[in-house]
């Protein structure tokens, strides 16, 4: 009995998939588990594995669109069996039966695809999308290094591609406009940020926190540093903002908490999710009971975390289930900013970089400290200014005198 292929839902704010690359096709046998096709969500371009076992008979989803959540991407059943695609997918039976694709000959048993370097065949590895993507953006494939499966060029290496372009070949005269499509990653930041900015009702609160005694900290930690994977894995002032993050949520579980129709969760563990940001968008890799690591654990986790993001290996797991979310843009010059909320969560905070300013000290004398500005936005459905504040003294509390958090 044939099985239509329905677009799966890879992401817990997946709506709709773009179709990368098939990696069978038609007439090729297939077993349960095989790598059937890429599918581009708004988190990463993902291998999708054939729930079924069988000939591909037909292939209905082509690549370089978009589909909607259930609808309908591929036939699998037995060689030589007649299928009425109209039935099959629901619409009305005035078409003729589908003509089954041969099977291939050399289809015998179940052989997984060969996977041939580009440089052995001279034939580039490229999704569909990345092509089209390639061609409109005059993007030379032959220059890039994928990073999708196999090394596979994705739409994601074009738009790093077209970014690094743009920065780098800026033309001051006869510049003309461009057409950028739209990533499933963008569509969906889009469209989640609209609604959360239109439906919670945001207020921020913005504090300076003296970060002497932190500096000095790290500079500690890094004087030990320790081996990982070979390379010295040194804490960054991200962590120590992570670390005291995940401590005072634990101490405030008023703000570590969601908003829903009917009740407010204030959820048991500290998930906290930091913003990683991608050439097509940006993602928030969740690290989990994040008030349960030590610093050193916390700072290999979040690194870790931010390379599978930058080369698209994140697993679903591994960016859902966030609780509160950092943006750090430390690294940068700006001094402040305010972040819009990630729902379902009720705040999110946003970092600044550290800057030496003058300050009049508490026995009136002017002295120079190493001071950085966060602001917390928050949902004045679940927090209120006071608790929200509380939150943020705890936080620089913590930041100011770092061995506060080790108690």
């Amino acid at each position: 009995m044939a099985q239509l292929i329905k677009m799966p839902k890879l992401s817990d704010t997946m709506e709709e998939g773009g179709i990368a690359s098939w990696l069978k096709k038609e007439g090729d046998l297939v077993a349960e588990g095989d790598p059937l096709v890429e599918i581009e969500t708004d988190k990463a371009t993902m291998e999708y594995a054939s729930p079924e076992s069988g000939v591909l008979l037909k292939i209905i989803a082509t690549p370089g669109n978009a589909y909607a959540l259930q609808a309908p991407l591929a036939i699998i059943g037995k060689a030589g069996e007649q299928v009425d695609l109209a039935s099959l997918v629901g619409a009305p039976t005035t078409k003729a039966p589908v003509t089954p694709a041969p099977v291939a000959p050399h289809a015998q048993e179940v052989i997984a695809p060969e996977v041939i370097p580009a440089a052995s065949t001279g034939r580039i590895k490229a999704s569909p999308l990345a092509k089209k993507m390639a061609q409109t953006q005059q993007v030379d494939l032959a220059q890039l290094q994928g990073t999708g499966p196999h090394g596979r060029i994705i739409a994601k290496d074009i738009a790093e591609a077209t970014q690094h372009k743009q920065s780098s070949t800026v033309s001051i005269q006869n510049r003309t406009g461009e057409r950028i499509p739209l990533s499933m990653m963008r569509k969906t930041i889009a469209k989640r940020l609209v609604a959360a900015k239109s439906q919670a009702p945001h207020f921020y609160l913005t504090v300076s926190a003296d970060m002497t005694q932190a500096l000095t900290w790290r500079q500690q930690l890094n004087a030990h540093p320790k081996v990982v994977d070979g390379t010295w894995g040194k804490s960054s002032v991200n962590d120590l903002v992570l670390f005291a993050v995940a401590r005072a949520l634990r101490l405030h579980p008023a703000v570590n908490a969601s908003w829903q129709e009917d009740a407010i969760i204030q959820h048991g563990a500290v998930h906290v999710a930091m913003a990683v940001a991608l050439p097509s968008g940006l993602i928030t890799p969740v690290i989990t009971n994040a008030d349960q690591l030590g610093i050193r654990q916390l700072g290999e986790m979040a690194k870790a975390l931010g390379k599978k993001a930058h080369k698209g290996e994140l697993t679903a797991a591994e960016y859902e289930g966030g609780t509160f979310t950092v943006s750090n843009l430390g690294m940068t010059l700006v001094e402040s900013f305010t972040a819009i909320i990630n729902p379902p969560q009720s705040a999110i905070l946003a970092v600044g970089c550290i800057k030496k300013v003058p300050v009049v000290t508490a026995q009136d004398t002017v002295g120079i400290q190493s001071r950085m500005k966060m602001t917390l936005s928050c949902d004045h459905r679940v927090i209120d200014g006071m608790v929200g504040a509380q939150f943020l003294e705890t936080l620089i509390g913590y930041l100011e005198n770092p061995t506060k958090m080790l108690e």
